[in-house]
C-alpha cells in the first residue's frame, strides 16, 4: 500500500522533474543540436502527457478514496518514467528505440488511465450518468368539466378620456 501511495504523490512532481531532466541529461551528455531540437518537443509534451495522465488517475473513485494508484498504474508508470529517464542519458546506439518506446508506453498509459476510470464510473453509483428524456403518457380518462370551466371572460380596458 505504501508504494502504491508513494506513485500517488509522486505523480504531479514528476510532471516537473521529468523534463527537467531531459534538459539537465541533455547539458550534461553534451548530445548536440539535433536532440536539443528534439528536446524543444519533448519536454512540453512529457509535462502536458503526464499532467494529463495525472489528473485522470486522481479522477478515479477508488483512487480518491485510497489516495492510492492502482497497480496497473505503478506498472504503467515505472515503464513509462524509467524510459523517459533513460531518454535523458541520450544513448547514441539506442536513442530512437528509447524514444519510440517512451511515446508507445505513454499512448498506452492514456488508454489504460481512461480505461480504468470508465470501469469505475460505470461500476458505481457515483459515476457517468445517463440522461434520458421520458415521455409521459396522457391520463387515461380526462377530468370531467364543468360549464364555468370553459366559460371565456373578456375583460377590455376603458380609454383613459373616459376616466
Amino acid at each position: 500500500m505504501w508504494l502504491r501511495q508513494a506513485f500517488f504523490r509522486w505523480l504531479l512532481p514528476a510532471a516537473f522533474l521529468l523534463p527537467l531532466w531531459l534538459l539537465i541529461g541533455w547539458g550534461v551528455t553534451g548530445a548536440g543540436g539535433w536532440a536539443f531540437l528534439l528536446l524543444l518537443i519533448a519536454m512540453p509534451s512529457v509535462f502536458v502527457g503526464q499532467l494529463l495522465l495525472t489528473l485522470l488517475v486522481r479522477s478515479r473513485p477508488s483512487v480518491r478514496a485510497e489516495r492510492a494508484v492502482s497497480w496497473w498504474d505503478v506498472a504503467g508508470f515505472t515503464v513509462w518514467h524509467g524510459l523517459t529517464i533513460a531518454v535523458g542519458f541520450f544513448p547514441q546506439a539506442w536513442f530512437g528505440l528509447l524514444v519510440t518506446g517512451a511515446i508507445a508506453v505513454g499512448l498506452a498509459m492514456f488508454w489504460l488511465m481512461l480505461w480504468q476510470l470508465w470501469s469505475e464510473a460505470k461500476g458505481s453509483g457515483t459515476g457517468i450518468r445517463y440522461f434520458t428524456t421520458a415521455t409521459v403518457d396522457a391520463p387515461a380518462e380526462a377530468p370531467p368539466q364543468h360549464a364555468a370551466d370553459s366559460a371565456v371572460f373578456i375583460i377590455q380596458e376603458k380609454p383613459a378620456a373616459d376616466r
